[in-house]
């Protein structure tokens, strides 16, 4: 990616170019994201909105001139689009396969509704697709003021991304398209996050109205091979106070090799983003991602990592459901371990497994596996990833068959003698409520989410209410799984 290259001095001409009549320092701007790590990659300076970019041409200004008509006859029909749509009602799947009413959000404020959604918690594995669903579902948008449209769309985004599920993410937000600059922003970090610095900055190609930062602009240029007109905009922003100092020191580093033999380790900021973390990269000084928002760990699986990062990072993205437990049984199946303990247990544990399942007797080797699995707190992501290709039944009191059983109904799959629910999730079902059923459904979340403290009276009032609004199969795993939780954590 990088070549030799050495930062040219700023030249008067391109500053004033540069600062366009822009005046604030980027840190005295308020951030515009709900999620703390994210960039604001695209944060432009006030009233900038040009798309010309640093060593491209000016564009030409055409002249003014009357239109005339070319004869008297009536012209053919122009159609043109008055209004994109009101974005919170933008999503990937429909109400009916979501398994949701069309009607969730209404009577609710949008504001309020962006607020609940960044704070519900989903630690269950139940409710976190539940929650997923509920985020991505194609509803009808709430009652809002002009100022407040949107706020759900976004909100919805950024709790996907807080849970480190970036390509739902990006997903829901390409159904509103990425000329809106909230929306640019957010793409344009999922596309670092993701290693793909080439989509990154397609995204800004793509979007000329769109204006970004000065730092993802000078990324971009060099990302294209123009160091040059890189490294005259980094000055020139430096000079004008576009940028901070540990910006312009990072991007220093980047543009110049004089730096690649110095032996300078940079200190990462306290608030390390996805533009800053694929910096430090790309001047050789890679960063873990385990101190880093759950969504940095995506950067873990791409093939140019290690084996050993890959599966821990992916071990930590399935815990939380943020990718599939089907990514996670590959990435284990890629290689035999080369080493023992952590990590290289549980992927031994499940290559041995992988062979029991095709000789068709899963059973001689799913102890060994569970225990490796519960010890690092991942009995349910075993179960997520191997309990459809468990039998049904096992001998009577066979210590095999009953995990076989356990994990089977942790996943909501048939059993011959399920467990019984804890009679301390049971509740009777309220009226369900006839409107604010959005609020009612993320709080019943909450509720359920404080049955993993210990509080299952509160669990079984949000059970109550799912139940309520018509979500009895997401309100029974949920009990199961609340029910199965001691045996499948190995506590009380």
């Amino acid at each position: 990616m990088r070549g030799t290259r050495r930062v040219i001095p700023a030249l008067a001409l391109t500053c004033a170019a540069l600062s366009g009549g822009l005046a604030l320092p980027v840190a005295a701007r308020e951030p515009l994201s709900a999620s703390d790590w994210l960039s604001g990659s695209v944060q432009a300076p006030q009233r900038e909105a040009s798309a010309w970019r640093p060593g491209q041409r000016p564009p030409r200004i055409p002249e003014r001139t009357q239109p005339v008509a070319a004869s008297g006859a009536v012209g053919p029909v122009q159609v043109s689009r008055l209004d994109g749509g009101n974005p919170d009602a933008a999503g990937t799947i429909t109400a009916r396969r979501a398994g949701l009413p069309i009607g969730l959000w209404q009577g609710s404020d949008a504001t309020g509704l962006a607020e609940q959604i960044l704070r519900t918690p989903a630690r269950l594995p139940a409710m976190n697709a539940l929650l997923q669903r509920v985020l991505t579902a194609q509803l009808t948008p709430p009652t809002a003021d002009g100022g407040a449209r949107g706020a759900l769309f976004l909100a919805r985004a950024d709790r996907l991304l807080d849970m480190g599920a970036l390509d739902q993410a990006a997903a829901l937000l390409l159904t509103a398209g990425p000329g809106d600059a909230e929306v640019f922003r957010r793409l344009f970090d999922i596309a670092l996050l993701q290693g793909d610095e080439a989509r990154a900055c397609g995204f800004m190609d793509s979007s000329p109205g769109v204006a970004p930062s000065f730092a993802a602009r000078i990324f971009c240029l060099a990302q294209t091979g123009d160091w040059a007109a890189a490294a005259i905009s980094l000055r020139g922003a430096e000079t004008l106070g576009l940028i901070d100092a540990h910006q312009a020191l990072l991007l220093t580093h980047f543009l110049d090799d004089t730096f690649v033999d110095g032996g300078d380790t940079l200190t990462p900021a306290p608030r390390m983003t996805p533009l800053e973390f694929r910096i430090h990269e790309a001047i050789g000084q890679p960063l873990p991602t385990t101190p880093l928002p759950l969504a940095f760990a995506q950067s873990d699986l791409r093939l140019n990592n290690g084996w050993k990062a890959r599966l821990e990072g992916a071990e930590r993205l399935a815990r939380a459901g943020a990718i599939p437990a089907t990514r996670l049984r590959q990435i284990y199946a890629e290689q035999k371990p080369a080493a023992s303990g952590g990590v290289w247990e549980r992927a031994g544990a499940m290559r041995t497994l992988e062979a029991a399942i095709a000789a068709g007797d899963p059973l001689t080797a799913l102890p060994r596996a569970f225990d490796e699995f519960r010890k690092a707190g991942m009995a349910d992501v075993l179960a997520a990833m191997i309990a459809a290709d468990l039998p049904e039944t096992g001998s009577a009191g066979d210590e095999a068959g009953a995990i076989a059983s356990r994990l089977r109904q942790w996943q909501g799959l048939v059993v011959p003698q399920p467990e019984p629910v804890l009679p301390e999730l049971q509740a009777d079902t309220p009226a369900p409520p006839a409107e604010r059923q959005g609020e009612a459904l993320l709080a019943a979340l909450t509720d359920i989410d404080a049955g993993i403290e210990g509080d299952l009276a509160r669990a079984a009032r949000g059970l109550a209410m799912l139940h309520a609004l018509g979500l009895a199969d997401d309100a029974d795993l949920a009990a199961t799984q609340l029910s199965l939780r001691p045996q499948m954590t190995g506590t009380p």
